[in-house]
């Protein structure tokens, strides 16, 4: 892994995050917040939590502090809430992102789960961590988007890397 790379798997998300994000601008307050069958029981719920993931990972690796808990959802009442502060991560996350060399990704971050567990990992399987379990996620929030008439459209990669320049 090198940072040129990262930075590309890094710009991908945030294409997908605000093909998401836009779609569930469109969404009634209801459906927002309306019980559904993914892993975090609603849309708000899903798209809190990747976002709740990117913030916990992100200070784990540039700041050596373990949150003990992720975001609540109950702090994100709307989209716009949601957006907002995604925006401030994202540029958080892109400054850590351009401080980086090549041989900073292989520096040990050590630190603990929300439990309490102490870990030690290489930084660049951590980072394409956040990206990949944003994959999963944003494909939740999806689904729940397409039920509601809302779909987002195509998250692959490859359609990001065909976008024009």
């Amino acid at each position: 892994m090198n940072t040129r790379d990262l930075g590309l798997l890094y710009d991908y998300n945030y294409w997908a995050n605000g093909l998401v994000l836009g779609a569930a601008t469109t969404v009634t307050p209801e459906q927002w917040a309306a019980p559904g069958p993914v892993s975090h029981g609603s849309l708000r719920g899903a798209l809190v939590h990747t976002l709740g993931a990117e913030w916990l990972w992100r200070l784990r690796c540039q700041e050596g502090v373990s949150p003990p808990a992720l975001l609540a959802e109950a702090d994100f009442p709307t989209v716009a809430a949601l957006a907002a502060r995604w925006s401030a991560e994202e540029a958080a996350m892109r400054g850590f992102l351009q401080g980086l060399t090549d041989a900073d990704l292989t520096r040990p971050v050590n630190y603990r789960t929300t439990r309490g567990a102490p870990h030690s990992d290489p930084l660049w399987p951590l980072l394409v961590h956040v990206v990949n379990h944003g994959t999963q996620f944003r494909a939740e929030a999806a689904l729940l988007l397409t039920a509601y008439g809302r779909s987002p459209g195509d998250l692959d990669l490859i359609r990001f890397l065909r976008q024009p320049a």
